[in-house]
């Protein structure tokens, strides 16, 4: 697996097919092919003729992991993913993000307008001006010596997830107590290029749909029935409307 130094940090990636590219941002504990390659995203994209771009973002997969929470910022993220596109010669792509992946592919898109053609925003709607609720919770069970010692429904999904990737359950618990920038509804109003939010009408880290439709000039929502946070990422509504929204 190829890697590109981004200020220091490895950031691990993978390129398939050809033609205008697709950047794929992949969300808290997860990786490049745990999020994309496994439910068939790469695939399926790259036969509708892009250049699909996967990356491990810092802390996770391959790439260099912190212990230091201050490591996590979402300008040092989307930075990350800015370097990726310039290392591999990619003026413009269109990004997709799903959950922490949406977040940082919403930066990127308010941060640096001219290399976002279009931006897809998974798993993540209201909630995207904050961190998640819980996160402490979270990061405590991430350090706790086995997921039987961990209490409610969210962290233990969390921790079951991190163990099923293999990460590195320290670095994770650091990206997510992390000081979160705030993107705040006028920071929304500021993405020119235009955007798709996907949820599942089940996703309760999302957040809700309507805040952030009427924040984006010109912004599509897409909900997906009988779909949560944990398994909206392969749905075949969720693809379909993907093909769609880039055709």
């Amino acid at each position: 697996m190829p890697s590109f130094e981004s200020n220091g940090v490895e950031i691990a990636y993978e390129t398939s097919g050809d033609g205008p590219a697709i950047l794929l941002i992949h969300g808290f504990a997860s990786n490049g092919g745990v999020n994309w390659q496994f439910p068939g995203w790469v695939d399926l994209l790259a036969k509708a003729g892009l250049r699909v771009i996967t990356m491990d973002n810092r802390g996770h997969g391959r790439s260099t992991k912190f212990h230091d929470p201050a490591a996590y910022r979402l300008e040092l993220m989307a930075e990350d993913a800015r370097g990726l596109l310039d290392h591999l010669g990619v003026a413009t792509a269109i990004v997709m993000g799903y959950s922490m992946g949406a977040r940082i592919a919403a930066w990127l898109a308010i941060s640096h307008p001219a290399r976002v053609s279009k931006a897809i925003l998974g798993g993540m709607a209201g909630n995207i001006s904050g961190g998640l609720t819980g996160g402490e919770e979270v990061a405590a069970a991430l350090e706790v010596e086995s997921l039987d010692a961990v209490q409610g429904a969210v962290p233990r999904s969390f921790r079951a997830f991190a163990e099923q990737t293999r990460s590195d359950l320290k670095a994770l618990a650091a990206c997510i107590r992390t000081s979160r920038r705030k993107i705040s509804l006028e920071d929304l109003a500021r993405i020119a290029c235009p955007v798709l939010v996907v949820i599942g009408d089940g996703d309760d880290i999302a957040g809700p749909m309507e805040p952030v439709l009427a924040a984006i000039p010109g912004a599509r929502g897409v909900i997906l029935p009988n779909r949560n946070h944990m398994n909206a990422v392969g749905d075949r509504v969720f693809k379909e409307a993907v093909l769609a929204f880039i055709r």
